[in-house]
Order: C-alpha cells, then structure tokens, then sequence
C-alpha cells in the first residue's frame, strides 16, 4: 500500500507524481491519505484535541455521504471552475490542438472537464463508442473522492462511454494494462501558483518516458515564469522579526543577538493575492526567471544566472512572481497570473486581447513571494543586482547580492540552526506587532498581580507566552504544552533563556498526556495561559482554536482555589460584508463551456442557487485578501464562550443592523479572546486585522441592504438575525441565519 499526500498547506513536503494531489487549503481534516485499488484511506484530525483516525472512503459509497463532502467542499475545485477566463483558454487551446482522432490522456483530471473538451475536439457526442486507440481519452485521476464525483459529471453529460477513467496517480499508469497505447495528446492542470507544487517536473518526466508517444502535442505548451523585486514593509514585517524586534521597547527578546534567526519562515515561496498590499513599490522591470515546455521532457534541477537593473532607489524585501500560460503551439490563447500592476508580458506584445488574466479575483492561482533576509537589500537607481534563479522538481528559490553586499547564509544562522523554529508569516508579524505585545505582557502581568502562581502552564504552541510567562513570573514554574513544537520547542526555551532573564530550570516542556498522568504527584496549576495559536492550524476556522477551551477542560480537576485563566473567555463576533469576488467565485456552477456540472455543487459546497435545505459551508479565508470587499453593518456578539468553566455546549443570537447600502454576500464570523475578568484587554482576530483566517459564510443567494438612515428603498433589508450553536463533541459551528 502507498502513502499518498493530498495538496493541504505546503505542496513542497513530497518529491513524486503529486497529480493525485486534491487541490485542498485546509489542514483540519485531511492531513494523509493511502489508497488502494476501489478504497482510500484518509486522515482525518480532531482540531480540537489534535487526536487523528483513519476515515475509509469506498469506491462504491454514495460520493455524497459526509465524509466526501467534507472533503471536497474545502478544496479550491469549485474556485477554479468558476474561473471563466481559465476555462475559455483551455477550451480554445484544445480545440485548436485535437483536430482529428487520437487518443488523449489527461493527468490530474478532476472532474473531467479537460477530457471532455478533448472528447468533443475529436467529434464525440453520445453515439458510438470509439475502439482502437484513436478517439480515446484516458482521465487518470487518483483522488478517490474527486473520481466518484467526475463519473457523475460525465454520465451527466453523456460522456461515460467516451473517457476511460483510471483511478491511479500516473506514474503507475501502464500501457498495455490500463492504457492500450501511448497517447498523442496530453491535457493537464497540474500546476499551483508557484506551478511546480503538484509535481509537473516529475509527472512530465514519467509522462514523456512511458505514457506518451515521440513528439506529442500538449495543452497547455508551454509556461514561463516572470519576477519582479520590491520594496513593501508588510512583506519586511512577514518575515523578519528580528529586525522588527529591535524596535520593540519591552524586556522580551524572542531573537536575541546572535541568534537571529531561532525564529523564520521557511525558505520557500509563499502564495499571496499581492493586489491585496497597499504599500508595494517597484524596483524592477519584471524579468524572466524560467521557461517550462510541456511538450518535451523537462530537467530536474536548473540554475540561472541573472542581471536585473533596479528602476529606482529603495531596498529589495520581496521578489514576487507569478507565470505565463501559453496553452496552444502556435502561440494565440495565453493565460497569466500576473498581479493588475501588469499589462502584458514584452514577450508576447501586441497579442494582449488573446491573454486570459485573473483579473477577476479568484483563489486558487495567486502570485508567489520569495524573502529577501534580514533586512532586505538596499539599491540605488540603475544598480545592477546579480540574482541566480535555481529550481528543484518541486520549488524555485533564489539568492541575491548586490556589488559588496552579500545575503548569503550566516554564521549565526548556521549555529541556530539546532533549536531554529520556522513559523508562518503571519505568525512572525504578529510578534514584532507592538500594540498586541504590549497587550499580552500586561494580561500576565495582571494575571501574576492576582495570584502569585506556584505553577503555569502555556497549553498552545505560543512561544511569546512562554518566554514572556517565564520572564516575568519570577519563582514560578513554567509548563509549556507546545503540542506542535515539543522537543523543538524546549530546546528554543533553553536557547533564549539567559537572553530573557530566566532560570533554565524553571521552565520545560511537557505533554498533557504526560503532565495528566503525573500531575496527581505535583502542585496545582495555579495560571493557564494560551494566545490561542496551535502550530499548522493557520488554515483553520477561527473556532477550531478552541482547542485552548478543550485542554482548559482536561486540567480542571488539577487548578487550585482560585487558579486564573487567560484567556477568559472568547467572544463569537460577526459583521455583514459585501464580497463580490469571492462569492461569485464559489457560486453554483450550471454550464461550464458547455458541459453541464450541476451536479457538482452540493459536494463541493457552492452558494447560490441550491435546493431547499441545503447549505454552503462556513470557509477559512483572509478577507482582506478576497478581492473586493465592504463592511455592511456594525460589528455584533453572537455568543461566549466562558473559559472559567469545563467545555460546554452553546449557542447564541443576535441581530445585525445594516449601516450601508450594498448587496450583501455573507456574514464574517470570528473569535475576539478576551484576556481578563475586567475584560480590559481584547485580542481581536477580525477582519482589521492581517495575522488570522476569519470564518465566512457566503449566502445562497446575494441580499440588497441598506440603512434606516439611508434613503428608504422598498427592495432593501435593513437587519437580519444570525443563530449559533457550538458543538463540543465535534467542534463545529452551526451558522444560520434570516433576513428580517
């Protein structure tokens, strides 16, 4: 039996043939899975425990049970079929490539769109079904769930009889047994923002060795990818704390001298709507990185040398990138990812109505962004920057100098390099952020004025808590749960402690099982503390952080008379908004060029348009990040949820008056956590802010709104009431909702 890795976060984690790969963004509940022949085996985990159990999905099991839609409402599918402009490429590119019988395969084929297309290039309607190897399209697709839905969407269209569905990855595809020759076309979307993640280098290279025939034709042909340096402090600030650190007038030092950089994001290229920052400034002409031929067998590994002239003054933060789609041989249907600062590549000028671009907002391509280190590299106007460009099968990276300078990896980087913690961008932000920092110390430091405790213990993964705890809490003991980080994160503890003014033995790391077992022996635990942050729940619904309230819970016996918790409580906070983008790009889908796949929507989780009963689910999103947006109605609480007392059932209403007019989308729902008794100190996670996902509940249908203070329409709503209730058993959240 192999292990397969479905797309969840970071593509980069695997090394072969990720054409399998659902095309997921969360982490909550498919982390693994294994397959083998008509069964899959998928990993599902507790967010609010962090315990996991293997979920067994049947080749013969109705695709619309709980577990598949789960599955596959939280994938980018739906996105990316809404994508008009990259549907109409596709369909014009294969229809000027497939002229004639032949027999096409298609990699990664979802819900068998692409083949479809190829199906009809070729003449395909629902009368004969072809033999032999001409007039023949063999769909290889290994996600089991994705390969249940596309039957449904062919036998929807009349395809089945057409397109031979092969539910394996294709690298172990064979001809002879589940291909009855090589094919003469390949159709494929197995690319990401950066375009390698999916695995397109290994999956050509198998591809061009044992599936298609000598000189095939391909769709798309070709992809070229384009960089672009920048200045941005927001960028500066995802990624260098140490610098930002500095800047910070309190007594903790999460990366002290010599050891800046214990905490960093990892060197990769991190996928972002860039249109979405406000303070970018270009440095650069954009300049060609690399070419892909699809169309030929690609190398592994590639290195190029560049020379990019600055275009003005500044300090290089970022390099963004995005690519060029050129789909068809003769160069006349493109695709670009490029951000909206960018009319057309110098490469293909003059052909600017044949670009398709993701000017319309959507989510599942977005640019990429490489960090400078430190503190960037600062240029003068006409400096020459010498950039060497080097990809692996999976990822592209890049090192820079310029004249005297140099960034490469430094002494203190590589003796940090033991107890080094990478974290995400956000989480990096966060730490260097004044406002929320001085905001944290003080709920300690009133936590500590309350009760002088004898034990602590930090139940999250929040590095600053601890250090912070430890500092200030003098005598006390500091436990440290850190169930993401564990040894990692005591080593980090150990490393800062001198810097931070802490006895090394009066803080170590411990697991709640072992701390649960043991703690009959021990003290009682007199302060819990927790941001709420668990490491790799970045992509989660904000109430799947309520893992703090479950771990709360499991220590109630253990806290002595009068033991303080911090935080208290947790407020459910929602506001109406207008999202345009992001709502159409999740709506039902009906004919997508011309081949009906309604009957996808319930799976995948679409709005608009749905039977009654039915319901879209609640999404993790950036807001700030969905296109355009405006805030239609005041912030309201719905419900708490009080941390003072064990995990329990709630639920809770409330009534959102309108403020604007506007079509209203959907509803924002996060969780401000409340620090203290006197609720004095509040850590918001809303949509002001840029370090957390907020829950979105998109509409069936969008709703004009408008104010009572606004001059009255008849056609307009002035309020609507949202209902709550909160399961602790399962850690959902049941949002509904009604327009008064």
């Amino acid at each position: 039996m192999q292990c397969l890795f479905p797309k969840t976060l970071n593509p980069k984690f695997f090394s072969r043939s990720f054409n399998n790969i659902p095309k997921s963004r969360s982490k909550a509940f498919t982390v693994r899975s294994m397959s083998s022949g008509s069964r899959m085996f998928q990993l599902k985990v507790d967010p609010l425990t962090g315990n996991s159990e293997w979920v067994v999905i049947e080749e013969d099991e109705a695709s619309g049970d709980g577990n598949t839609k789960q599955l596959l409402a939280n994938t980018s599918y739906l996105d990316m079929l809404n994508d008009t402009r990259r549907n109409k490429a596709y369909r014009e590119a294969i229809d000027k490539t497939i002229t004639m019988p032949c027999h096409v395969l298609d990699i990664g084929a979802g819900t068998g769109l692409l083949s479809m297309m190829a199906a009809r290039a070729m003449g395909h309607g629902d009368s004969v079904e072809s033999s032999g190897s001409k007039g023949i399209v063999t769909a290889c697709e290994s996600y089991l769930p994705m390969v249940k839905l596309m039957r449904k969407v062919l036998h929807a269209n009349g395809m089945q009889r057409k397109i031979r569905i092969i539910n394996k990855r294709s690298d172990e595809l064979e001809v002879g047994v589940d291909m009855p020759s090589r094919a003469d076309v390949l159709v494929s979307e197995i690319l990401d923002s950066e375009l390698l993640g999916e695995g397109l280098i290994p999956t050509l290279q198998h591809a061009h060795d044992n599936l298609l025939s000598d000189n095939p034709k391909t769709v798309p042909y070709r992809a070229t990818i384009y960089g672009q340096m920048v200045e941005s402090t927001d960028l500066w600030k995802l990624h260098d704390l140490f610098n930002n650190e500095k800047g910070v007038l309190d007594e903790i030092r999460l990366v002290p001298d010599e050891m800046d950089t214990a905490l960093c994001v990892k060197r990769q290229q991190f996928s972002m709507h860039c249109d979405a920052l406000k303070d970018i400034k270009l440095l650069s002409e954009p300049f060609k990185v690399f070419d892909f031929d699809f169309w030929r067998r690609p190398e592994s590994h590639r290195e190029r040398e560049l020379s990019v002239k600055a275009t003005d003054t500044g300090t290089i933060h970022a390099i963004i990138s995005w690519w060029l789609l050129q789909l068809d041989e003769t160069g006349t249907v493109f695709y670009s990812t490029a951000p909206k600062w960018i009319s057309c590549p110098s490469s293909v000028e003059g052909l600017n109505s044949s670009i398709s671009r993701c000017q319309n907002w959507c989510d599942h391509w977005k640019q990429c962004v490489w960090f400078i280190p430190k503190k960037g590299l600062s240029l003068l106007k006409d400096e020459e920057v010498n950039l060497l460009a080097v990809h692996t099968d999976t990822s592209i990276s890049y090192e820079m100098k310029a004249l005297s300078q140099n960034l490469k990896l430094g002494q203190s980087e590589l003796s940090t390099q033991k107890y080094q913690i990478t974290l995400p961008p956000e989480k990096i932000a966060l730490y260097s952020d004044v406002s929320w920092r001085c905001s944290m110390l003080n709920a300690i430091k009133n936590a500590v004025k309350q009760k002088m405790p004898s034990l602590c213990v930090v139940v999250d993964d929040s590095l600053f808590l601890a250090v912070a705890l430890t500092h200030l809490a003098k005598g006390s003991h500091v436990l440290s749960l850190f169930p993401g980080f564990q040894e990692k994160g005591a080593e980090y503890l150990q490393a800062v402690a001198a810097s931070n003014g802490y006895s090394k033995d009066h803080v170590e790391v411990q697991k709640m099982s072992e701390l649960l077992t043991s703690q009959s022996s021990r003290r009682k635990v007199d302060l819990i503390v927790g941001e709420p942050f668990y490491y790799g729940n970045n992509s989660v619904l904000p109430w799947q952080n309520l893992r703090f309230w479950k771990q709360r819970s499991l220590l109630d016996s253990f806290l002595s008379e009068g033991a303080v918790i911090t935080p208290c409580k947790g407020l459910l906070k929602a506001c109406a908004m207008s999202l345009p983008d992001l709502w159409r790009s999740h709506r039902c889908l009906q004919d997508v060029e011309g081949f009906d796949h309604s009957v996808v929507n319930s799976t995948l989780g679409a709005c608009g348009g749905l039977p009654p009963g039915q319901e879209n689910p609640t999404l993790p999103f950036s807001t700030w990040q969905c296109g355009e947006s405006k805030k239609l109605s005041d912030v309201v609480t719905i419900m708490e949820f009080n941390f003072l007392k064990p995990m329990s059932p709630c639920s809770g209403k409330a009534q959102v008056e309108f403020i604007a007019r506007g079509k209203c989308h959907g509803f924002v729902l996060w969780i401000d956590w409340v620090m203290d008794t006197e609720e004095s100190i509040v850590s918001s996670t809303g949509p002001e802010q840029r370090y957390w996902k907020q829950g979105v509940k998109l509409l069936k249908e969008p709703v004009a709104v408008g104010s009572h203070r606004s001059t009255p329409t008849t056609s307009d709503c002035h309020s609507a009431e949202i209902k709550t209730s909160f399961d602790p058993s399962t850690g959902d959240l049941i949002v509904d909702y009604a327009f008064l």
